[in-house]
């Protein structure tokens, strides 16, 4: 098979000998191994490119020689010649400009034969001057003149060099004139010195043009032997999977290879002759009915481009097989298309693994729904569609409820399970219209192709929350979630599908400040809280550097003596931008990013600082959140805290709330307890508000529980609910041998109330309001009582 596919490769071109007739297109090149056809182009191409400089020549030429003249010469004559000069060199120009060839391209010997008239016709009209006009001047102006042609005839001999035959037509009849002017006139030493001249451009033209051919000979040759080393290459890999294939210029199958047979199931005598669109199209021959990738091969082959990797499906012997080919037109010597000849390889097994690449690429490997990738090309899409063609179009961004709970508590394969689950339930209620998708995490999304209706996007988004909400069967746990929505309608939302995807995360925060399981759409204020939040958070990440944050200290008291026991640490931000801000503001925005590391580690180690200048009967107490305790390294800040400012463990009380022990999947109990083998005291915060469960009660050793604000308030009202919560609490507390402090205590009812229920401390503005580091150092210092009393 070697020895038959290397017989149809064109052998590398011997080194190229030019001679004369050849050169001068008097000859044709057909014996030499060069595509002269090519060569001769090459020749045109150069030419064509010095067309308007030797127009320029001529013309400034033309001039210097009528203001030599002026004045010796009768005034018609000067202007009939000069006229007729300028028309010859003209249509030489646009001649030499309006010739088609390209460097690349194929040329006649014809064609550059035809050159030679346009040396001829500016040599006759040049030659006039030394025959007519130099007879008729002074000695001195024929000197000019002398001097005038010979530049010419130097610009000529280079600008025109690669059209050997018209150059050297050129200077030989303006050369000839000259001499026999000169020898006429007696200067014979001149005629020679003049012929001398003319004989070495000669040689210079012919030097050039010669050199010329050479490059562009070799520049052919090296291009056909880089093509035949790499078909060979590509012929004779080792995994056999390719093969040449070669058509004549009716796109005919010409000289099959037979591995080009074996992959198209066909013999060598069936294939040769076959047209090759029949061989590609299969079946749809007959009908005209081809793939589009089929249309675009054809209209390259038709255009006679080049092409490569191109991949077509083809029908072999009953199986969908996919190829990859590439080729490039082939020219005969006089520059006739010939055909194609190119190198082809099945690619059936790599495109289907791109397939699957492709779908691991654009859907969940969890759910099987699309993932984020395609969601995000199916927006653009459509989004293209309806901005051309008009319409409205619904992007809804779901999150469920609930879901974190489970996963913790569960576990992973439980909460995977849930989200396939899930994605079962929101899959059957889409419509040919919709598609639903996983963002990643438990966060969903649908999309609406035609949401003309809007409350048909309405009521599938509440469906959703309906189908989703309904309880869910797994491993004998009876599971329920929910789900919120946000809606965005474009392109009333948003004209690109990052402000689309903006829009309706907007939608969703408000649908879960709105209490969870319900839909909401976006409006424009959305934006305008987004955007101050985002001025908010770049000025909270500098707030601490800056010295915008500080702390103050609100009282706690024994509630029977009334006696100063410790402090409680509240976190306060003055910004020069925004004043004031309220914890209430700042806080969730710190949890949500991740700033409260940072920030809490702060106050930790300023509120240590300021407790150890108290007496050291005084605690205080630091507020902590579970994004705090879920990182290890808290022991490590709250040990460095103790440490750095010498205060000891016992005077340190950490106040956490209930949501803590929703994420004891990520250790937030391991670290207390670390925390409580330090000696630290640990109180909770807000208890009832929340989560409340009496096994963390019973498994975490609490030192303190505060009653929220809300009970006292209700139960120094009389209402029965609060009472008994306030008394049920504090019954608990003494059982579990654990204190009690009510907070928000602000009247004297109310103190006397959480006495009598047996409550153990007090917090509130009617003891104290909280107070700067300085005043509450002071009053620590000396005494709750002799305070109070003053």
């Amino acid at each position: 098979m070697a020895g038959r596919v290397s017989s149809k490769m064109p052998s590398p071109s011997p080194r190229v000998t030019v001679d004369l007739p050849t050169l001068l297109g008097l000859r044709g090149g057909e014996t030499d191994h060069v595509e002269w056809s090519r060569i001769r182009a090459a020749q045109l191409f150069a030419g064509r490119r010095m067309a308007l400089f030797l127009l320029a020549t001529n013309v400034f030429a033309a001039l210097a020689t009528a203001f030599l003249i002026e004045g010796t010469v009768p005034s018609w004559q000067i202007a009939t010649w000069s006229v007729s000069l300028v028309a010859v060199a003209v249509a030489v120009a646009f001649r030499r400009l309006a010739a088609h060839h390209r460097g690349d391209s194929h040329a006649s010997v014809g064609d550059v034969r035809n050159t030679g008239w346009e040396g001829l016709a500016l040599g006759l009209a040049w030659s006039v001057v030394p025959v007519l006009f130099c007879t008729h001047v002074p000695s001195g102006t024929t000197a000019g003149l002398g001097i005038t042609l010979t530049v010419l005839m130097t610009a000529a001999a280079f600008a025109m060099a690669p059209l050997a035959l018209a150059t050297l037509i050129f200077l030989g009849y303006l050369g000839a004139a000259m001499i026999i002017q000169l020898a006429m006139a007696g200067t014979v030493a001149a005629a020679v010195g003049i012929l001398g001249f003319t004989l070495t451009l000669m040689v210079v033209c012919i030097s050039r043009a010669r050199a010329l051919v050479l490059i562009r000979a070799g520049e052919i040759t090296l291009n056909e032997r880089d093509e035949t080393v790499s078909l060979l290459l590509r012929e004779f890999e080792e995994t056999g999977a390719d093969w040449l294939w070669e058509t004549d210029a009716a796109r005919r199958i010409v000289r099959p290879s037979p591995r080009f047979a074996f992959a198209c199931g066909h013999d060598l005598a069936t294939l040769d002759g076959m047209p090759f669109f029949q061989l590609l199209a299969g079946p749809t021959w007959e009908t005209g009915n081809f793939r589009p990738e089929l249309r675009m091969l054809a209209e390259r082959m038709k255009k006679r481009e080049s092409f490569r990797d191109l991949r077509l499906l083809v029908h072999i012997e009953g199986e969908d097989r996919w190829w990859e080919i590439a080729a490039s037109p082939r020219f005969g010597d006089a520059g006739e298309f010939c055909g194609f000849r190119g190198v082809g390889s099945d690619v059936t097994e790599q495109h289907a693994s791109a397939d699957k690449i492709n779908r691991m690429a654009r859907f969940d490997t969890l759910t099987g729904l699309p993932n984020r990738l395609l969601i995000n090309e199916t927006l653009v899409t459509t989004m293209a569609e309806k901005d051309h063609w008009g319409g409205r179009y619904a992007f809804m961004m779901l999150d469920l409820d609930r879901f974190k709970a489970v996963n913790d508590t569960l576990g992973h394969p439980i909460g995977d399970r849930l989200l396939g689950r899930v994605s079962e339930r929101l899959n059957q209620l889409m419509g040919d219209d919709h598609l639903c998708g996983r963002l990643g995490g438990d966060e969903f999304a649908v999309i609406v192709r035609d949401a003309s209706d809007l409350g048909g996007v309405e009521l599938l988004a509440q469906r959703i929350i309906e189908s989703l909400s309904h309880p869910y069967e797994l491993d004998a746990h009876t599971l329920y979630i929910g789900v919120s929505i946000g809606i965005a309608i474009g392109p009333r939302d948003g004209r690109t599908a990052e402000m689309l995807v903006r829009s309706a995360d907007l939608a969703l925060y408000r649908a879960k400040d709105a209490g969870r399981g319900v839909f909401r759409s976006y409006e424009p204020e959305l934006h305008v809280k987004a955007e101050e939040r985002r001025v908010l958070e770049m000025a909270l990440r500098t707030a601490v550097e800056n010295g915008e944050m500080h702390l103050e200290y609100q009282p706690v008291v024994n509630a029977d003596t009334a006696a100063l026991s410790g402090f409680e640490a509240l976190l306060r931000w003055n910004s020069p931008q925004f004043g004031m801000v309220s914890p209430v503001k700042f806080i969730p925005l710190a949890e949500e990013t991740r700033l409260i590391g940072p920030i809490g580690a702060w106050v930790l180690r300023t509120a240590c600082e300021e407790a150890a200048r108290w007496p050291s009967t005084i605690r205080v107490a630091v507020n902590v959140s579970p994004d705090q305790l879920q990182n290890p390294n808290f022991v490590t800040t709250v040990t460095s805290a103790l440490a750095n400012t010498g205060l000891s463990a016992e005077r340190l009380e950490l106040e956490v709330t209930e949501s803590v022990f929703m994420h004891e999947g990520l250790g937030a109990t391991k670290v207390l307890d670390r925390i409580l083998d330090l000696g630290v005291r640990l109180s909770l915060d807000d208890f009832g508000t929340g989560y409340s469960s009496l096994g963390y009660l019973s498994r975490t050793r609490f030192s303190s529980i505060k009653i929220d604000r809300s009970f006292v308030r209700d139960a120094a009202k009389g209402r029965r609910e609060a009472v008994a919560i306030v008394h049920a609490v504090i019954a608990l507390a003494k059982s579990l041998d654990i204190t009690t402090t009510a907070e928000g205590v602000e009247t004297e009812v109310e103190h006397r109330m959480v006495q009598e229920f047996g409550c153990t401390k007090v917090q509130g503005f009617y003891f104290g309001r909280p107070l700067p580091a300085g005043e509450a150092r002071a009053l620590a210092n000396r005494g709750w009582k002799a305070s109070a009393a003053a």
